[in-house]
C-alpha cells in the first residue's frame, strides 16, 4: 500500500541542512528597522553599487527617510495608503521602496513593461494617488494624473537614473540610464527636489502585522490581483533566504532580476539589507553586462531564473570572462534543463540551486538544500512550511509519488487578494484547523522529501486519452543541441482531439541547419510517441513576463485563435 504524504509531508527531508532548525524565529519589527540596523552597523559600507557609483548604508537610510518625509508632508500619504513604484532596477527603486515603508505606507511594485491601460488598473484597484516613476516610463503614466475617469493619481515623483551616475563607470550604461533629466508635467516632482526638500518623517508606527507590499499576480486568468503581504510575511523569506544560504555581510549580490518581482525583491534587495551585504544593480538583463559585472565587482552570489542562465551560457564570449568569484547560483521560474546544468557546472564548478515560490508567498516556500540539490526539482519545504499534495477535486492527500495539487500553510503566505474577497475565498481551503493556499500547481514528492513540478493544474494536453504534461516534454526537448528555448502547447487534432505542438527558438548558430520536420523526427526517437510533438513551429523569440517566465498561456490562446 503506497505511503500517504500525510505523515511524510510533516517530516523534514533526510537532506534538511543539519545545522539548521526547522523553525525560524522572525523579527517582530517593521521591515524598515532592518535598514536602520545595517546603517548603524555598516554606515560607510556600500549597500548599492550602480555603474561604479556607491550608495552607502548610511546614505541609503538618510535618503529613504527624506523620501518618507516628502510623501507625508507634500503628498499627504497616510499610514496604510498604497503607493505605486514603477521603474527599472535602480538605486531610486530601492530607496523609494524603503521610503514608502518609512512613511508607514504600502508598496505597490509595478512591472516596468506595463503600458497605460494596464497601469490604469493598478491605480484604480489599489486606490493609489501617488506614484514613483522613472523618466523613461513617464509618458505611459502621465495621462493617469487627474480626477477624471480612468485617472486618480495626483503626485508623480519622477526619478532620473543618471542622478546616480556620479563616478566614471567601468561599463557603458544603456542610453536610457545615462539620459539627463527632461520631464515636466502636472503633478511632477523630481527626485533630486524631493531629497533637497529635506522633509522629516513622522513616527514609524507600522508593525509586523500591518500591510507592507502588494505585488500583483501576472493576470493570466483575468485582471491582476494584489497579494496582501505584511511586514512579517516579507520578513519570513527575507530572513529565511539569508539563513538557508548562509549569506554574510561580505557577500556581493548581482541584482539583475526585476525588483518588482518577489524573487528579485527578496533575494536582490530585502535579504541583503537584512544581513548588510552589497548589491550590484543592473537596470535590465544583458548577458555581457552581467558577465562584466561578475568579473569587475567580484560577485559572489547571483540569483537568476532559468531563462537568464540559458541566455548567459549561450553567449559565445562567456568563456572570456573571469567568473571565479561566484560561489553560489540559485533561482527558479522554470526547471533548469539537464544540458544547461551540465554546461554551468563545467564552466563554473557550481550547481544551480533551484527553488519554488509565488507572488502569493513572497518568494520561496521550497528550496533545494545547497549541499544536496536535485536537478529539475523545486526543493524541500523551508522553515515552518506545511506543504501537502492533494487531489484537486476532493482535497484528500494523495499517495507518495503521485501527482496532486500543492497546498501550503506557512508564515510567508499572503493575507489574501486586495479588495477581492471572492478570489481570496477561492484561493484558500481549511485543513486540520489551518488555512492552506491552493497553488494551482501539480507536483509530486519523492521518498527523500523533494518536490517536483508536474505542471500547472489546467495545463495538460489530452492526446487520444493520454495525459501529456508539457513541462516533461519541454525538459526532453532541451536535450536537442539546436534548441535554445521551447514551449509546449496543445493544438487541435481531428483524430486525437488534441496533439502536442512545440514552439521552438533555435540556437542562433543552428538556424538553417535543422528543419521543423527533423525536430519532429528527433522527438519521436527520444520520447514516448504520445508525448512527442507532431507539430513544430520555429519562432525568433518566446513571449515572456517581466520576470522572465515564458508565457505559455499566451501561446496557447494564440494557437486556439488561429484554429
Amino acid at each position: 500500500m503506497p505511503q500517504s504524504t500525510t505523515a511524510a509531508s510533516r517530516t523534514s527531508s533526510p537532506y534538511w541542512p543539519s545545522h539548521l532548525s526547522p523553525h525560524l524565529s522572525l523579527p517582530a519589527t517593521n521591515l524598515f528597522y532592518n535598514a536602520e540596523v545595517s546603517a548603524a552597523r555598516y554606515p560607510d559600507k556600500p549597500f548599492i553599487v550602480f555603474y561604479d557609483t556607491p550608495v552607502t548604508f548610511a546614505q541609503f537610510k538618510d535618503e529613504a527617510e527624506r523620501v518618507a518625509g516628502y510623501l507625508q508632508t507634500e503628498c499627504g500619504v497616510k499610514a496604510g495608503d498604497r503607493v505605486l513604484l514603477y521603474m527599472q532596477n535602480s538605486p531610486q527603486w530601492v530607496i523609494a521602496y524603503y521610503g514608502i515603508l518609512r512613511a508607514n505606507a504600502v508598496v505597490v511594485p509595478v512591472n516596468p513593461m506595463n503600458l497605460t491601460d494596464e497601469l490604469a488598473h493598478y491605480v484604480e484597484d489599489s486606490g493609489a494617488t501617488t506614484a514613483f516613476v522613472a523618466q523613461d516610463l513617464y509618458p505611459r503614466i502621465a495621462s493617469l494624473v487627474g480626477a477624471g475617469e480612468g485617472q486618480g493619481l495626483r503626485h508623480l515623483l519622477v526619478a532620473t537614473y543618471s542622478d546616480y551616475l556620479k563616478n566614471e563607470p567601468f561599463s557603458t550604461p544603456p542610453e536610457f540610464v545615462s539620459a539627463p533629466r527632461h520631464v515636466q508635467g502636472p503633478g511632477v516632482a523630481h527626485w533630486a527636489d524631493v531629497l533637497a526638500a529635506g522633509c522629516t518623517p513622522g513616527a514609524l508606527t507600522a508593525g509586523p502585522d500591518d500591510l507592507c507590499v502588494m505585488p500583483y499576480t501576472s493576470g493570466t486568468t483575468g485582471k491582476p490581483k494584489g497579494c496582501m503581504h505584511t511586514h512579517r510575511s516579507v520578513m519570513s523569506t527575507a530572513v529565511g533566504g539569508c539563513v538557508w544560504f548562509g549569506n554574510t555581510q561580505d557577500a556581493v549580490q548581482l541584482s539583475v532580476l526585476p525588483l518588482f518581482h518577489v524573487t528579485g525583491m527578496q533575494g536582490g534587495m530585502n535579504s541583503p539589507i537584512y544581513n548588510g551585504s552589497t548589491i550590484v544593480i543592473l537596470p535590465r538583463w544583458d548577458r555581457d553586462a552581467a558577465a562584466r559585472a561578475i568579473e569587475h565587482y567580484r560577485i559572489t552570489c547571483w540569483q537568476s531564473i532559468s531563462t537568464m542562465v540559458v541566455d548567459f551560457l549561450s553567449n559565445p564570449r562567456v568563456g572570456e570572462y573571469d567568473l571565479s568569484s561566484l560561489s553560489a547560483m540559485r533561482g527558479g521560474g522554470a526547471t533548469m534543463p539537464d544540458a544547461v546544468v551540465k554546461k554551468l557546472r563545467d564552466l563554473t564548478g557550481l550547481e544551480f540551486v533551484e527553488g519554488y515560490g509565488m507572488s502569493e508567498t513572497m518568494a520561496a516556500t521550497h528550496i533545494n538544500p545547497p549541499q544536496h540539490p536535485k536537478a529539475q526539482c523545486l526543493g524541500i519545504p523551508v522553515f515552518d512550511v506545511d506543504a501537502r499534495i492533494v487531489d484537486p477535486i476532493t482535497f484528500e492527500e494523495v499517495p507518495e509519488g503521485e501527482a496532486g495539487e500543492l497546498i501550503m500553510s506557512a508564515p510567508q503566505v499572503m493575507q489574501g487578494y486586495w479588495g477581492n474577497p471572492k478570489a481570496t475565498s477561492e484561493a484558500f481551503i481549511e485543513r486540520d484547523g489551518k488555512r492552506f493556499l491552493r497553488t494551482g500547481d501539480l507536483v509530486r514528492r519523492d521518498a527523500d522529501g523533494y518536490y517536483f513540478m508536474t505542471d500547472r493544474l489546467k495545463r495538460m494536453i489530452n492526446a487520444s486519452g493520454y495525459k501529456v504534461w508539457p513541462a516533461e516534454v519541454e525538459a526532453l526537448m532541451y536535450r536537442h543541441p539546436a534548441i535554445k528555448e521551447v514551449c509546449i502547447i496543445g493544438a487541435q487534432d481531428p483524430k486525437r482531439g488534441e496533439t502536442v505542438k512545440a514552439v521552438v527558438v533555435l540556437d542562433p548558430k543552428q538556424v538553417g541547419s535543422v528543419s521543423e520536420a527533423e525536430i519532429v523526427a528527433w522527438a519521436h526517437e527520444n520520447m514516448a510517441a504520445y508525448k512527442a510533438p507532431r507539430i513544430v513551429q520555429f519562432v525568433e523569440a518566446l513571449p515572456k513576463s517581466g520576470s522572465g517566465k515564458i508565457l505559455w498561456r499566451k501561446l496557447q490562446e494564440e494557437e486556439a485563435a488561429a484554429r
